[in-house]
């Protein structure tokens, strides 16, 4: 039973009521109630048509239940419930059809072509190159790949981006930093550069330049030594974000360098654009854009007193090199630190013509690593945020990828290493897997019963009956719901909820029901049903990039 079956339904009735507004079946609004004794899906319908006719919701939703004609199939029943819900209760063929879905559909059970095959772009990490990857960009890493892999399940074309900030302030120290550990290890005393990267992968990087160059760049440092330390640097520092992110499951479509972005001539190209539209003016020998004309608070610079062209005309540069891509939506995850860029980019793609609702901005927050129920601060070789590498070492892939989705990512993110590490229930990524393992454990052993799985259409499913049962088919019924839901509010963290949700279902159906029982043609049905848990379990972990173990 679709939503859309009891929306229709009920709008014909709403439609035929004199004095009543006629609703539109987008407007009838279906979903689970707070409370599992309340039926399996409700409508406020009611409440909704009474603030419209000033009549009392209750009697508007008794008039609506008696004109109800349902298939009894689908829908068991319904009831009126204060101060106005209408509840439905699934029918006995509505859930064995889902079985058979989940069973024909497999793999593909989740997925829907809402998106149609529209380009859409995601851009996430873009980490300065500066360093090892931490704890942060590992969040936004695991949170922007589950919304690639969310959009493409329900039919979007997607494309993962890196922006490699590659020029600038960050770079200049970077090399600078190296220069000076490359010089100190071959017993020149020269001073560190006060706003400096510190870590030991900076004299790792100094040491293979020695390896291969020797004192060749002891002489007084020239423009061509320099540039070949900056890109030297880069090369490794990006090449081991590369390899981490790989490691964490996570490739990248493109990896976009800003100094092509600047070579390209597009800066010139957006001045002329804003000058264009009236967008720019100039104060105290600065070039500044009118951004407080649309969204943001205060006006920004884009070119400073020194000529030198700010972050935010790159940034504008950029999001206009994106959209002349020809992507139908452009989505950037940003850490925390960039709340205020919000207004002044939507600011800026209206300024260029752009819809601003085409470019979706979201902000990834803080994650605080716990031991013992302290915050863990420190790596030992980035001297900064604890790495990815260190994280995935310790706890490996799937505990941090699901860690990370286990709250909203505008959400501060507590994530307990004492918890990551521990194989019990207590560890909701064990918990999932481990339901996973002992669906593919029970089929190993049905077959050693000689209790073959049979084809689910042969299967007489009417005989799942008991409360445990249908809780887990309705359950599993859920994920593309979950899935479509997930996927157009870009919030990954619904999936690792069901997921638990389901897992915690099927927990306790097979706690109080044998599955390989004297009767075939209950063992076939309890069988069929672990199957669909099975098929729910691998496909919504498949989303999120964790492993589904077929033993534990």
């Amino acid at each position: 039973m679709s939503k859309e079956y009891l929306a229709q339904k009920i709008g014909k009735i709403t439609a035929q009521i004199e004095g009543w507004p006629t609703l539109s079946s987008d407007e009838i609004q279906l979903g689970r109630p707070k409370k599992g004794t309340h039926g399996d899906l409700s409508t406020n319908v009611a409440m909704v048509l009474a603030k419209r006719t000033g009549e009392d919701p209750m009697a508007i939703a008794e008039a609506i239940s008696q004109k109800l004609r349902l298939n009894r199939g689908l829908v068991k029943n319904w009831s009126v419930c204060a101060p106005g819900f209408i509840n439905f209760v699934y029918g006995g063929r509505y859930l064995r059809n889902q079985l058979l879905e989940i069973h024909e559909q497999g793999k593909n059970f989740g997925k829907c072509d809402i998106g149609k095959g529209q380009r859409v772009q995601v851009e996430f990490v873009s980490a300065n190159p500066t360093g090892p990857l931490n704890v942060v960009n590992a969040r936004a890493a695991a949170v922007g790949d589950s919304i690639a892999n969310l959009l493409q399940t329900i039919g979007y074309h997607v494309e993962r981006e890196y922006y490699v900030n590659d020029t600038g302030l960050q770079v200049k120290l970077l090399t600078e930093s190296v220069e000076v550990r490359y010089r100190q290890l071959l017993g020149e005393s020269v001073p560190f550069p006060e706003d400096g990267y510190h870590g030991e992968y900076i004299i790792d990087l100094a040491r293979e330049i020695i390896d291969r160059e020797g004192v060749k760049y002891l002489s007084p440092p020239t423009a061509e030594t320099r540039e070949k330390i900056r890109h030297e640097a880069l090369h490794k520092l990006v090449t081991k974000q590369q390899e981490d992110l790989r490691r964490f499951g996570v490739e990248f479509d493109v990896w976009f360098s800003e100094r092509s972005l600047k070579k390209s001539g597009i800066l010139e190209e957006v001045l002329a654009l804003l000058t264009e539209g009236g967008h720019i003016y100039e104060k105290d020998g600065a070039v500044w854009f009118r951004s407080s004309s649309f969204y943001d608070q205060d006006d920004r610079v884009l070119i400073k007193e020194d000529g030198e062209a700010t972050y935010f005309l790159l940034d504008t540069a950029y999001h206009k090199n994106k959209f002349d891509r020809g992507f139908h939506r452009v989505i950037d995850l940003w850490g925390p630190d960039h709340h205020g860029y919000l207004p002044r980019m939507r600011s800026a793609v209206k300024a260029l013509g752009i819809q601003p609702d085409l470019l979706d901005l979201r902000i990834i927050q803080q994650v605080n690593l716990l031991r013992g129920g302290k915050p863990m601060r420190m790596s030992k070789r980035a001297g900064s945020l604890i790495s990815m590498g260190e994280l995935l070492d310790e706890v490996g892939v799937d505990v941090a990828r699901f860690f990370f989705l286990m709250r909203r990512m505008d959400s501060h993110l507590d994530f307990d290493m004492d918890v990551a590490v521990e194989e019990s229930e207590e560890n909701p990524v064990y918990y999932v897997q481990y339901a996973h393992a002992r669906c593919c454990s029970i089929l190993k052993y049905s077959k050693s019963q000689g209790a073959v799985l049979s084809p689910i259409k042969d299967v007489d499913l009417s005989l799942l009956k008991r409360g445990e049962e249908l809780d887990l088919i309705k359950e599993l019924a859920l994920l593309p719901e979950v899935i479509q839901g997930a996927a157009q509010a870009l919030e990954p963290h619904r999936i690792t909820g069901y997921l638990r949700d389901v897992a915690t279902s099927f927990h306790q159906f097979y706690h109080k029901h044998r599955v390989v029982t004297d009767s075939p043609g209950l063992t076939a049905a309890r069988l069929a049903l672990v199957e669909a848990t099975r098929i729910v379990l691998r496909n919504a972990l498949r989303i999120i990039g964790v492993s589904a173990p077929i033993s534990m």
